[in-house]
């Protein structure tokens, strides 16, 4: 039967998603399920593994019905996800030892400031080019082999595994045959070096995680095995794994050095190409693994802010403001702007370039004449201005001016944050017409494996513009704009240091 279309599963967050593309990389069906999310202690998140696979599982299947086609034309799936939210499970059992630790966790934090404390970060820094931190995998895993009866000496037996959210998802996939990861997803656990291409063992014996539970590390864009016809229905290659940011900047056609996309998702995340070389950042950027692709590896240097469209849900599932999320888009556009009212939803600490697990949210500048619509503008410019904090350090870093942005994932449709994004940044801003570039990147990469599409240049030929944003802001206001939201950042550093 003739091969169709490619199938993406794009783990999140908060919601597993599949989405199947034809040979015109344009989706032709879509499915999403969220997922439970929980919150044992102030700062700590964690998902069930089990149900994050059954979500996923389900989704696919479910999706593959709706669009009314036989898995048999399927080419290969790919797979995008979540990173550095780690899965400890027993080999035998195949169940999970504990609940995913997600990457938004704060527990760690005292493990990564030891490190800190210890004079490690240069070392980590040079071999991962990442910073200390609890945002990283290394220290979840630490954790979960320290603080769970038992498992520290199973793991040592060599009956445990560990891996990422893909190397969770390709072991269910697979029936427990295939324990591997891609350079994307290594990269982020702050135990791989991202020069010599291994597993390092001086990282590995600093944080006392034995090498045996950790996954072979291949391509992003290779044949790592097939579902299981048991546990999925239907046997298909499974032929990409790639970290979510790293697929966006892909499938937004970042193929080059010097071109940059930022998706906005859960968090924000700014990934700019560097090409062959990777540069070590000076403003606590970090340096990451762009792709690995026929054996070559490209790099990137990158900006992470925590909270990006996760700070519109706290307004509608905390606060209770509002409703949908497009009722924030239409508060916020209301207004002219946030009547003095400034946002820094530090719920779990600041990311780049600040790195402080300590930090808090504070909403600050709060008059009598600030509405809940001021307070809706004020989230999708607090998204903004977390964004322009990353294009500060990148352009220094590479030393270079970024000519624009790509923009992408699902809070990238809100044309109020967009332009707010532009304004603050002075900079044109393309919008594809796919926003869904972390699915399609996964898609690419699994295309290519198989022979689906020829190269990067068809790939290219189907990513088309929707909307280019142009700034309409003063110089003037916007640097007193930043300076406004610089001094509330001071505010909330350190808030939740012990003393």
């Amino acid at each position: 039967m003739k091969k169709k279309y490619i199938l993406a599963l794009d783990q999140g967050t908060t919601s597993s998603r599949a989405i199947i593309f034809n040979a015109k990389a344009k989706p032709v069906e879509t499915g999403q399920r969220e997922f439970t999310q929980y919150f044992p202690q102030p700062g700590w998140v964690e998902h069930d593994a089990e149900e994050l696979f059954l979500c996923q599982l389900l989704v696919m299947q479910e999706t593959i019905r709706s669009a009314h086609i036989k898995a048999e034309e399927i080419a290969a799936i790919g797979i995008t996800n979540q990173r550095e939210t780690v899965v400890l499970w027993d080999k035998k059992t195949g169940k999970p030892v504990y609940h995913a630790i997600v990457w938004q966790c704060r527990r760690t934090a005292d493990i990564a400031q030891s490190l800190i404390d210890s004079g490690k970060t240069k070392l980590i820094q040079e071999k991962t080019g990442l910073i200390p931190d609890a945002y990283f995998s290394a220290t979840k895993i630490k954790w979960i082999l320290d603080k769970v009866p038992g498992v520290r000496k199973k793991a040592e037996r060599g009956e445990i595994l560990a891996g990422t959210i893909d190397t969770w998802l390709v072991w269910k996939l697979t029936g427990g045959k295939v324990h591997v990861t891609d350079y994307t997803n290594a990269c982020r656990t702050m135990l791989f070096n991202i020069h010599t291409l291994q597993w390092d063992d001086e990282l590995l014996s600093l944080l006392n995680i034995p090498k045996c539970i950790l996954p072979e590390v291949k391509d992003s864009s290779c044949v790592y095995g097939s579902t299981d016809k048991s546990v999925c229905g239907f046997e298909l290659p499974i032929a990409a794994c790639i970290g979510d940011q790293q697929a966006a900047l892909f499938g937004q056609g970042c193929f080059k050095k010097g071109e940059v996309k930022t998706t906005y998702g859960t968090g924000c995340f700014m990934l700019m190409n560097t090409g062959s070389k990777a540069i070590t950042s000076k403003n606590k950027l970090l340096t990451t693994i762009a792709i690995g692709m026929n054996g070559k590896i490209q790099y990137a240097l990158e900006g992470s802010v925590f909270m990006g469209g996760a700070t519109i849900k706290w307004l509608r599932d905390e606060l209770g403001i509002i409703k949908t999320a497009h009722e924030c888009d239409t508060l916020a556009e209301s207004v002219p702007d946030s009547n003095g009212a400034i946002l820094v939803p530090a719920f779990t600490g600041l990311g780049t370039p600040y790195w402080d697990p300590y930090a808090r949210g504070i909403l600050v500048g709060l008059t009598r004449g600030v509405t809940k619509a001021h307070i809706c503008r004020a989230t999708v410019e607090a998204i903004s201005y977390q964004v322009k904090d990353l294009l500060e350090c990148m352009a220094d870093d590479a030393g270079m001016s970024i000519k624009n942005i790509k923009v992408d994932g699902g809070a990238s449709v809100s044309n109020v944050m967009i332009q707010f994004q532009s304004d603050i940044l002075n900079k044109p801003i393309f919008r594809p017409k796919n926003v869904e570039t972390t699915a399609l990147g996964a898609a690419f990469c699994a295309g290519l494996a198989v022979g689906f599409w020829k190269d990067k240049e068809e790939l290219l030929a189907n990513w088309k513009i929707d909307r280019v944003f142009t700034p309409e802001i003063s110089a003037k206001k916007r640097a007193s704009l930043y300076a406004q939201w610089k001094k509330a950042v001071e505010r909330c550093k350190g808030w939740a240091k012990p003393e």
